[in-house]
């Protein structure tokens, strides 16, 4: 993997591959660039598609300090590394971080997410700040593992899937990748979508969810793509908030063809 300095001199760890326009992937919670080998081998063949590793998790660095605004940085130094003309499509709350790191002025002229976990609403919020107080506990008191099952409990994974999922060599890698929770966690705020900052966002923006997923999810991405200045929403049949790579690659593709053509005319 090649690495870049943020501006707070943290190395961020980023894997290019492909040909075409750059297309940067952001993650969600705990995962890594390796999380999306697929989705980003189904796109190289028309993009020149960057992954990375967010601070503190694989091979990037890390201050230990939770703050958004480096995060954000983070985002505009691998997507300097990538070049003009890049992409961004964020994953659950990897979304919510491309969202915030395009409110701040990110350089991007389309930007496409899936479902970013925002809870909106009296019970939303409600429920946010429950798991909020007791992430914090439990990172407080070092317990990575009841972090991580507290995030998958979040995410609906049953708790005999937890349990199976503690037994397995993944274990390991997600304890250690639990205090990054934190950073999700505050990437989210309150749980309410922000859209007197979201106003800022300038870039054309696909905001997507599926079918499949719960009522509240789909609700809260209708409200997210009206809250964009140039928001649309589409909706994935058949799909979750797991969402299968094959289904969504060809949505994406369609969505960034416009600078694939543009590219393809430069060169």
């Amino acid at each position: 993997m090649d690495r870049i300095l943020s501006a707070d001199g943290t190395p961020i760890a980023y894997r290019r591959q492909g040909e075409g326009p750059p297309l940067v992937l952001v993650g969600g919670a705990l995962s890594v660039a390796a999380t999306d080998a697929a989705l980003a081998a189904l796109l190289a063949p028309r993009f020149t598609v960057i992954t990375y590793d967010r601070r503190g998790r694989g091979a990037s660095g890390d201050t230990g300090r939770c703050a958004v605004a480096r995060e954000v940085e983070d985002l505009a130094a691998v997507v300097g590394a990538a070049g003009t003309g890049t992409s961004v499509f964020g994953m659950s709350s990897g979304g919510a971080l491309a969202l915030e790191a395009a409110a701040a002025g990110l350089p991007v002229e389309l930007l496409a997410v899936y479902e970013p976990p925002y809870t909106p609403g009296a019970s939303g919020l409600r429920f946010k700040a429950r798991c909020t107080a007791r992430l914090q506990r439990l990172l407080a008191a070092g317990d990575r593992g009841g972090a991580v099952e507290l995030f998958l409990s979040m995410t609906g994974v049953a708790e005999e899937t937890a349990a199976r999922m503690r037994r397995s060599p993944v274990w390991p890698e997600l304890e250690a990748r639990a205090h990054t929770l934190a950073y999700d966690d505050a990437l989210l705020g309150d749980g309410a979508i922000p859209t007197e900052r979201f106003s800022a966002v300038a870039a054309r923006t696909l905001v997507i969810c599926g079918g499949f997923s719960s009522a509240p999810a789909r609700a809260a991405t209708r409200t997210l793509a009206e809250a964009l200045p140039r928001g649309r929403h589409r909706t994935l049949t058949g799909q979750m908030r797991e969402v299968a790579p094959q289904v969504l690659a060809p949505v994406l593709t369609e969505f960034f063809a416009r600078d694939v053509y543009a590219y393809r005319r430069a060169s």
